[in-house]
């Protein structure tokens, strides 16, 4: 399975068609983004530096909240998962 295909599946999108409601992961943690917010390269590379194994929605789900938040205090230059989504957030939709 691609990035894209898992991030398509992730925000229950089993087409290329996307909710006008939902932005994939993919877009919003988009190698800009990493990049410049990140010790990582992609979103892909930042799971898989955490040792995430995350196939699905409920993989994600499933990761506890305080052990994701280390990973992106270490990884990012945010504190927690709130604000990395906040900021990807704001940031794809100044685009």
């Amino acid at each position: 399975m691609t990035l894209e295909e898992l991030m398509n599946d992730l925000q229950g999108q089993k087409t290329n068609q996307e909710d006008s409601n939902h932005i994939s992961l993919e877009k919003l943690f988009n190698d800009a983004f990493m990049s410049k917010h990140s010790s990582c390269k992609s979103f892909d590379e930042f799971l898989i530096k955490g040792n995430f194994q995350v196939k699905t929605e409920e993989d994600i789900n499933n990761i506890p909240d305080e052990l994701f938040d280390r990973h992106i205090v270490r990884e990012t230059k945010f504190a927690n998962w709130k604000s990395m989504m906040e900021t990807a957030n704001m940031e794809y939709n100044l685009k």
